[in-house]
Parts: structure tokens; C-alpha cells; sequence
């Protein structure tokens, strides 16, 4: 017969690894000794930014700085059910994949593991660190971001002897600061949305800010006052923001969660207008310019390859 263990036994026994694995989710790698996975408890995560450390049975979600243990995990997983039915899930799906108390000892009690709680430990001007310049330039922002971005350090706090990591950020409406690098992205402090103000009658609204700044691109002359929501789980406080404007761009991205989104602004300000149709064909308006980024270094490099070729066609044709 299965063992059915309580929410404290789970805590202390269970693999949040080997759950993901249960729900069809697989690491997209590797950060020390944690696993990386693109966040299922978001709808826009394009990097791995949701980390677990299945020793100790903790987990974090970088982009909105909540984690907890397993059953932590269960009740973000499953909104719609009780405390009760999500212990009761997590035995269903690990059943016969939980090892027997003797074997997890050595473990210390999950229910007392602390989400690491992260503080900025210096910013600079971007130009500074070589690989968050070089992360920019692959989006294709890098110099369109001068004025909006810089170069944010920052480590765990309580903890000794701290890794710094370090990441492209922007600061949101408190003051807190939106990073991301080439791995995941997250929030140092209270998340919020993005204002940058512009003319008072035009808003254009965005995902995230590597969309802003290729709107930016293409649109230099513009004078839109921007909203950047830094996460589609904000669409409220956008919308009470864009009430402000009779003008309203939305440049949300062309996936399920962003067409979602985009519908349910429009529900609320119907005189507003989707304006995704810039980037048809890609996931968002970056990804098209990264798309455009990396045609072109493919047609420089074959042209490289061409004249060089050309050219060892030559010297050997002298040397005859």
C-alpha cells in the first residue's frame, strides 16, 4: 500500500525535482547546485529564472521573489485547490517516488528553509562588464538603453560570505530595480511597473523593457509616454495607469499570455489600440530584432567566407 505522508513529511521527504519531472517540466540547466527552469508559474518567462535546490526542498522565483517549499509550490501551482487537496495531489503524483524516511536524514526540515532575500550592492553606468554589454548587443538594445539601464550588483543578504551577481536593470515606480541577464530575471525589492513620461495624451505599453527599447528603435521620433509592466501579473495596475491617456499603443507579445493580456486591456479601454502586428510572425517585437541581428551576422559571415575563398583562389593561382 502507497504511504500517504502529510504536508510535514512532504516538506521533509519529497523531490520538488522529481515532481516537476511528474508535471512534464525538465531543468533548463544548471546555477551552482540548483536546477533552473523556465517559470510555470508565469506566463512570461523566456529564461530560467525559476531556481530549486532539491537538497534542502527550496525553490525561487526570480522574476516576482516569491518561493517557499513544496507545498508552497503546490498551493501557486494549484490556485483552485485547498491546502488539504494539494497535499493530497502531491501524494498522487510522486506515489512510490518518495524514499523512505531513514534516507533523508541528513536533510534539514524544508518547512524551515528561508527564500533568499536579495540586496542591490552597487550600480554603475552600463559599459562597465563586459558580458552585460555583450547580453545587450545580442538583444540589440544596448545603445538605446543607455539612458534607461544600468548595471546592477547584487547578493543575498544573511548569508556568508555572498555571491554578487550582477545584471542589466531598470528601476520600476518604487524604486526597486527590474534586472535581468543573459540567465533569468528577477526584482531586487517591491516589483512594479515602469513610467517613463512623454507626451501627456500618447501611451504606448509594453511587456518588458527589451520591448520598449526596440520600439524605441524604430520609433525615435516618437514622443509616447511609455508604460512597461515588467510582468503581465501587473496588467491591473497598467490599466489603471492608461486610463490617464486618450491615446493608448499596445505592443503586448503574441503568445497566449500576452494576447490574454492585450484582450483584457482592451476590454477596459476599447478605444485603445493592438499594435503587435509590427512584429507578426515573431513572439515579440525584441525577438524580431534579434531575428534581423542574426540574419545579418549570418549574410556578413557567408560573405566573409566567400572573399576569403575568393581570395585563397587567387594565391593559389599566382603560385602555379
Amino acid at each position: 500500500m502507497t504511504e500517504f505522508l502529510n504536508a510535514a513529511e512532504l516538506k521533509d521527504r519529497a523531490s520538488l525535482v522529481d515532481l516537476l519531472a511528474r508535471l512534464g517540466f525538465k531543468p533548463a540547466g544548471k546555477s551552482g547546485k540548483e536546477h533552473m527552469y523556465r517559470s510555470m508559474l508565469r506566463d512570461d518567462d523566456d529564461t530560467p529564472s525559476l531556481s530549486v535546490d532539491d537538497k534542502i526542498g527550496a525553490w525561487y522565483d526570480h522574476g516576482t521573489g516569491v518561493g517557499g517549499n513544496i507545498i508552497d509550490f503546490g498551493l501557486k501551482y494549484w490556485p483552485a485547490l485547498s491546502f488539504k487537496n494539494v497535499v493530497a495531489k502531491i501524494n498522487e503524483l510522486l506515489s512510490g517516488a518518495i524514499a523512505p524516511a531513514e534516507q533523508h536524514k541528513e536533510r534539514r526540515r524544508r518547512a524551515d528553509v528561508k527564500v533568499p532575500h536579495f540586496v542591490v550592492a552597487e550600480v554603475k553606468p552600463l559599459g562597465t562588464h563586459p558580458a552585460i554589454t555583450n547580453y545587450l548587443k545580442t538583444r540589440g538594445v544596448f545603445d538605446a538603453g543607455k539612458d534607461l539601464m544600468s548595471e546592477v550588483y547584487y547578493r543575498a543578504q544573511g548569508v556568508v560570505n555572498p555571491k554578487t551577481y550582477f545584471a542589466a536593470g531598470w528601476q520600476n515606480e518604487n524604486g526597486s530595480w527590474e534586472v535581468r541577464n543573459r540567465y533569468f530575471k528577477r526584482c531586487i525589492g517591491l516589483k512594479g511597473i515602469t513610467f517613463i513620461a512623454g507626451n501627456p495624451k500618447k501611451l504606448a505599453v509594453f511587456e518588458g523593457a527589451m520591448d520598449y527599447l526596440t520600439w524605441r528603435i524604430d520609433n525615435s521620433e516618437d514622443d509616447h509616454s511609455a508604460l512597461i509592466l515588467n510582468s503581465l501579473s501587473l496588467i491591473g495596475a497598467g490599466i489603471a495607469k492608461a486610463k490617464q491617456f486618450p491615446h493608448i499603443d499596445i505592443f503586448f507579445d503574441r503568445d497566449g499570455a500576452g494576447l490574454k493580456a492585450t484582450k483584457e486591456m482592451l476590454s477596459e479601454l476599447p478605444y485603445a489600440e493592438d499594435r503587435s502586428e509590427a512584429y507578426r510572425g515573431f513572439k515579440d517585437y525584441n525577438a524580431m530584432l534579434v531575428a534581423f541581428i542574426r540574419q545579418a551576422n549570418a549574410i556578413e559571415a557567408a560573405e566573409r567566407s566567400k572573399s576569403a575563398g575568393t581570395e585563397n583562389t587567387r594565391t593559389q593561382a599566382v603560385s602555379r
